[in-house]
C-alpha cells in the first residue's frame, strides 16, 4: 500500500495515525534483537515503518535484508530509504530491484550525508548529484510502483540554511515525482506550522509527515537536538535539567513535552506523525500512551484476517492458511516462499508438492542452548513440562517452542479448560474457541471489513501419551461432529476425516463479498506441520546434555507421543472436545526418566514398553487408520 493512500485515509477519517523509523544495527545479535523489537512494536499499530539506508557495503545490504524481513515475515508495510551517497546507477538499480522483489512499494529518496571520512558531499557519478535526480530515476524506471518520499527541512539542513532555496529544491523534487514529504526532527511546533504554510504557498500540495524524536535520556536529547540544530522550546530545559541524571524521570517529563508537541501539530491539521525510534521502544510507547493512541481491549488493532498477513511480493492476496501454523507465522512463510501461487478463494486448498525444507531460515528453534535453558528451565518430568505450558497460559512465560508469540486474549474463553488438560499431562500446542457469528468489529474475535460476521469451530491440537491415545480415539468416534488427525514422529496417520480435502475452521461473511475462509485443517498440510512440530521438540531436547533427565523426558515425548488435532464441526458448541478429554490423565507425570544402560539410544521406540503405536496402516469400517504393530496400552481414566 502506498504511503500517500494511508495519509489520505487519515485525512478522510480524521483518525490520527503514526509510523516508526529504524536503522540497521552494527552486530548480528543487534539485528536479531531489533527484529524481535519490531515485532513487538507491530502491536503498537504503526501504519508503516521506514528503514534507513546504510551507504556502501554490508550496511547497504542489511537495509535491503531488513526490508525483506519487515515486509515478508513481520507483515509491516515498509518504506526503504535510498541515498545518493556512494551510489552509482548500478548500485541504485540493484537496491531498487531488491526492494521491488521484497514487495516494498515505498521509497524515501535522499541525497544523504557525506561519508565520515569526507568533509563535503560528492556524487559517485554524474547521475545522482541531488535527491531530485534519484526521484526522477525511480519514477522513470518503475512508473507508479513506488510511492516516493523526500525530505523537508523546517529548520534548514547541515550545509544549507537558506529556507527559500531549500523550498525551491523541495518543489523540484515534487515536480520530479515525489508524492510525500517527511521532515527532519524538530521540537518547535510554531516554526513547523509556519514552514508548512510556506510550503503550501509554493504550490506544493503533497502530504507532509512531521518527524518526531521521543526523549529517552537527557544526554541523547541534547546530543541529537544540537546535531540537527533543532530549536528547543522555552521551558523544556528548565524542566529536564534538574532531573537529567534520572533517566526514568526524564522519560516521564519527556513524554509529556513531546506529546504536547504532537497535539500542537494535530491542531494545525496534520493527521500523521513519524517517530524516530532510534531502535528503542519505551520512549515511543510512553508518548503513544500519553496521547491515548496505543491499542487496548476496547480499541484493538484491526486485522484483515485472523493471522498476520505477509506483504511480500505476490502474497498480498493470500487469504487461506492451515491453522497449524497459527503461532508460527515466520516458519509458514519461509516454507512456502517458493510457491508459484498461494491458496486463495472461498474454499482454498493448501496442498502443494512441498512445504519447503525443514532447514530453511526460521523453521527450527530460535535462540542458543543457554538462552533456551534460561527461558524454559530444566524440566525433568512430564509434569514439569506440562506446568511450563500452564505458566504460558497464565502469561507468566511469553513464548513456547511451538509458539513464537504471547498468548492472546482469544484463549480466555477456554483458558481454564486448557490449564486442566495440561495439569493432567495432555500438552496443548494450539487451540481456538468456537465463535458463532460475532461482529467483525468484535475487540477479541473480530477481523475483516466492517459490518461483517465471523465464525469459528472449536479446535484443539495437543501432544498425547500413547497410554491414553486409544481411548481418546474411541471417544471421538462416539461424537459424530468431531473429526481428528493423529500421528507420531515416525508412525502412520490416524484420522476419521471423511476426505482429504480442507475443512474450514474459521470463516467470515461480509457485505458484497463471497465467504472468506482463512484457516483450514487438512491432511497434507498436517503431515508437513507434523515434521516441524516434532523437529521443534527435538531441538528443545538438544538444548540439554545427553542422558540428562530434561533431555530424556523430551526425547521420550518426541519419540513416542502423538500429535493430535480435533475439530468440533458444530460451531455452536464449545464444550464437547473438553468433555471427551475430561477424565483422562497421564500416570507417570512425576516420574524422572533414567538413561538406558544397554547401549540403546532414545531415538528408538519400544512399543511394548511405552505403548507407542507404530507400524503399518490399515483402514477399518469407519475410515479410521490404525496401526497393528505395537501394543496399545490400556486407558487410564482418573
Amino acid at each position: 500500500m502506498h504511503i500517500q493512500e494511508m495519509l489520505a485515509e487519515a485525512e478522510r477519517t480524521g483518525n490520527p495515525s503514526f509510523s516508526f523509523e529504524y536503522f540497521p544495527p552494527k552486530t548480528a545479535q543487534g539485528v536479531q534483537n531489533l527484529y524481535d523489537r519490531m515485532e513487538r512494536m507491530y502491536h503498537f499499530g504503526p501504519k508503516f515503518i521506514d528503514i534507513t539506508w546504510g551507504a556502501g557495503g554490508r550496511i547497504a545490504e542489511l537495509t535491503c535484508e531488513m526490508v525483506v524481513q519487515a515486509q515478508t515475515y513481520l507483515g509491516l508495510e515498509t518504506c526503504m530509504h535510498l541515498t545518493c551517497t556512494d551510489m552509482g546507477e548500478e548500485q541504485v538499480n540493484d537496491a531498487l530491484h531488491k526492494a521491488y522483489k521484497a514487495g516494498c512499494t515505498n521509497i524515501l529518496a535522499l541525497r544523504g550525508d557525506p561519508p565520515r571520512e569526507k568533509e563535503k558531499w560528492e556524487a559517485t557519478d554524474g547521475n545522482f548529484r541531488y535527491a531530485r535526480d534519484l526521484v526522477s530515476h525511480i519514477r522513470q524506471s518503475y512508473g507508479n510502483h513506488f510511492d516516493i518520499g523526500v525530505a523537508g527541512y523546517p529548520e534548514g539542513c547541515d550545509d544549507n540554511k537558506d529556507e527559500d532555496m531549500l523550498l525551491d529544491h523541495l518543489k523540484e523534487k515534487v515536480d520530479m515525482g515525489a508524492t510525500f514529504i517527511v521532515t527532519q526532527m524538530f521540537y518547535d511546533a510554531d516554526n513547523f506550522v509556519r514552514w508548512v504554510e510556506k510550503v503550501r504557498a509554493r504550490g506544493i500540495t503533497v502530504p507532509i509527515v512531521p518527524g518526531i524524536m521521543p526523549i529517552a535520556t537527557y544526554a541523547s536529547f541534547l546530543r541529537r537536538a544540537n546535531h540537527m540544530n533543532c530549536k528547543i522550546p522555552d521551558g523544556w530545559l528548565e524542566k529536564l535539567e534538574p532531573i537529567k541524571n534520572d533517566d526514568v524521570a526524564v522519560r516521564e517529563i519527556g513524554k509529556t513535552l513531546v506529546a504536547g508537541l504532537c497535539r500542537q501539530i494535530l491542531a494545525a491539521g496534520i493527521r500523521h506523525l513519524h517517530f524516530y525510534t532510534m531502535n528503542l521502544a519505551q520512549a515511543t510507547r510512553m508518548v503513544l500512551e500519553e496521547l491515548d493512541w496505543m491499542p487496548s481491549p476496547d480499541r484493538p488493532l484491526k486485522q484483515a484476517l485472523p493471522w498476520k498477513q505477509s506483504l511480500g511480493l505476490g502474497r498480498r492476496g493470500e487469504d487461506v492458511r492451515p491453522i497449524f501454523w497459527r503461532n508460527r507465522n515466520k516458519s509458514y512463510i519461509a516454507r512456502t516462499q517458493d510457491w508459484d501461487e498461494f491458496p486463495n478463494g472461498r474454499w482454498g486448498d493448501s496442498r502443494s508438492p512441498a512445504f519447503g525444507e525443514l532447514d530453511a531460515y526460521g523453521i527450527g528453534l530460535t535462540g542458543n542452548n543457554e538462552q533456551n535453558r534460561k527461558k524454559w528451565g530444566e524440566p525433568q518430568t512430564i509434569g514439569e513440562i506440562a506446568n511450563m505450558f500452564v505458566r504460558y497460559l497464565n502469561k507468566e512465560i511469553e513464548y513456547l517452542p511451538w509458539s513464537e508469540a504471547p498468548l492472546t486474549s482469544e484463549a480466555d474463553l477456554i483458558k481454564n479448560d486448557l490449564i486442566s488438560l495440561n495439569k493432567r499431562g495432555l500438552i496443548t500446542v494450539n487451540s481456538q474457541p468456537a465463535v458463532n457469528g460475532v461482529k467483525s468489529s468484535h475487540p477479541v474475535h473480530g477481523w475483516g471489513p466492517t459490518n461483517g460476521y465471523v465464525y469459528q469451530k472449536a479446535y484443539l491440537e495437543l501432544l498425547v501419551s500413547p497410554e491414553i491415545f486409544p481411548e481418546i480415539k474411541r471417544r471421538i468416534h462416539g461424537h459424530p461432529d468431531l473429526t481428528y488427525y493423529a500421528v507420531t514422529k515416525s508412525g502412520s496417520l490416524h484420522t476419521n476425516a471423511p476426505s482429504e480435502g480442507p475443512n474450514a475452521v474459521t470463516w467470515g461473511v461480509f457485505p458484497g463479498k463471497e465467504i472468506v475462509q482463512p484457516t483450514i485443517v487438512e491432511s497434507i498440510s498436517f503431515l508437513a506441520w507434523k515434521d516441524e512440530a516434532f523437529r521443534l521438540g527435538v531441538d528443545w531436547a538438544r538444548c540439554y546434555e545427553t542422558n540428562t533427565p530434561s533431555r530424556l523426558v523430551l526425547e521420550q515425548i518426541m519419540n513416542t507421543w502423538y500429535l493430535v488435532n480435533i475439530v468440533n464441526n458444530d460451531f455452536h458448541e464449545q464444550r464437547i472436545i473438553f468433555e471427551v478429554l475430561s477424565d483422562l490423565k497421564v500416570l507417570d507425570l512425576d516420574k524422572v526418566p533414567t538413561a538406558p544402560t544397554n547401549g540403546t539410544t532414545n531415538d528408538t521406540t519400544n512399543g511394548a514398553t511405552n505403548g507407542a503405536i507404530n507400524g503399518t496402516t490399515n483402514g477399518d469400517a469407519n475410515g479410521t487408520h490404525h496401526s497393528t504393530n505395537g501394543v496399545e496400552a490400556s486407558t487410564v481414566p482418573q
